[in-house]
């Protein structure tokens, strides 16, 4: 199918002017990174992909609004990007509300938007995967210094202001790599003698198991199926309890995390939604098919995670009581996470 010109995307803008864009460019066959580039030289200035250096320049435009979303959920932090470092292929923004892994060999477009609304104007810088797929959107807030972004803008600005952008298909890359090469009895050997949560993606990957393969085969004394149904009631135990909990959204080239109590709790048609100071997140409901509570070893005892799948088996979001290093698991968090009813899981046809 020939793809629309820029000229017809953005004629279609201005017929469908209230449709999210996402929505729009799937309307209309293209991605969102072609969608936004169309706006090229009218308010919108394609960068240069320089994630670190990025990253960096955003600390001193102050408090912003870091978005990071997956087809079901969006995940909204408001803060400062802060304590930004990097090392084996991934950067870390350590600020007080902003906690971000980045994975920049991910990252292939960006832009600098610009969008004039009545007297208002929204400033925005969007990055993209290959796929042209966003992977990571900060948005201006009016505590934000508009100097110091224009400055980062200007120390960004690509040569190549075509209204046009490349992108190749999409991998489809989430769910991890499939496989059977191991045994239950490999698997809950090596499951039981981790130490630390973070010892779990190499578990996967030298066992050839994706992670829900893993969870159907260690044994329900690690892993175990929850009724979807019962998720908003988690928010809510949460919520009301004021526990200080761990969500954490990812994109293909970012992993966005909230931590501590959640406030404002509300269902809107097929959305969950949390709307407290500096953390916003949109849960599509209807689009999770499995949850699972799992639980790691580690050497401050285990930890239980509340983890939530779409139909294609990707994860969607995922939970944790909030800890630090050397401390045990909150004995709320584990108590809302283990109270959660279970269902059997399905038999193999």
């Amino acid at each position: 199918m020939t793809k629309p010109l820029p000229g017809t995307i953005r004629e279609a803008r201005a017929a469908n002017p209230k449709m999210r864009e996402r929505d729009l460019a799937a309307q209309l066959g293209i991605s969102e990174a072609e969608f936004v580039a169309a706006w090229c030289g009218d308010g919108t200035t394609r960068i240069d992909v320089r994630v670190e250096e990025t990253l960096k320049g955003l600390t001193a435009v102050g408090e912003v609004m870091a978005l990071t979303r997956n087809e079901s959920a969006v995940h909204e932090k408001i803060g400062v990007y802060e304590n930004i470092s990097s090392g084996d292929g991934a950067i870390l923004a350590l600020g007080e509300q902003i906690d971000l892994r980045i994975f920049p060999r991910v990252w292939a477009h960006g832009f600098a938007v610009e969008k004039r609304d009545g007297d208002e104007v929204r400033r925005s810088l969007q990055f993209f995967d290959a796929a042209g797929e966003a992977v990571h959107k900060v948005h201006l807030r009016p505590a934000s210094d508009v100097r110091a972004f224009e400055a980062l803008v200007a120390s960004l600005m690509a040569a190549d202001q075509s209204q046009s952008v490349a992108v190749v298909p999409s991998s489809g890359a989430g769910s991890g790599a499939e496989g059977t090469a191991a045994t239950a009895e490999e698997l809950r050997d090596r499951w039981s003698r981790m130490t630390d949560v973070h010892q779990f993606f190499g578990l996967l990957r030298q066992l050839r198991l994706t992670r829900q393969q893993a969870m159907r085969m260690v044994g329900t004394d690690y892993a175990w199926m929850l009724d979807t149904a019962s998720v908003p009631a988690m928010f809510d135990d949460a919520a009301s309890r004021a526990t200080p909990i761990m969500c954490f959204v990812g994109s293909q080239g970012c992993i966005q995390i909230h931590h501590g109590p959640i406030g404002k709790v509300s269902l809107m048609g097929p959305w969950i939604n949390v709307m407290d100071e500096t953390f916003h997140l949109h849960l599509r409901l209807d689009h999770v098919r499995e949850a699972w509570a799992v639980r790691k070893p580690t050497k401050d005892g285990h930890v239980t995670s509340v983890e939530l799948y779409d139909a294609a088996g990707r994860m969607i979001i995922q939970f944790f009581g909030e800890r630090h290093e050397g401390e045990t698991e909150r004995a709320d968090w584990r108590e809302i996470a283990e109270s959660m009813p279970r269902v059997s899981m399905p038999t193999a046809a």
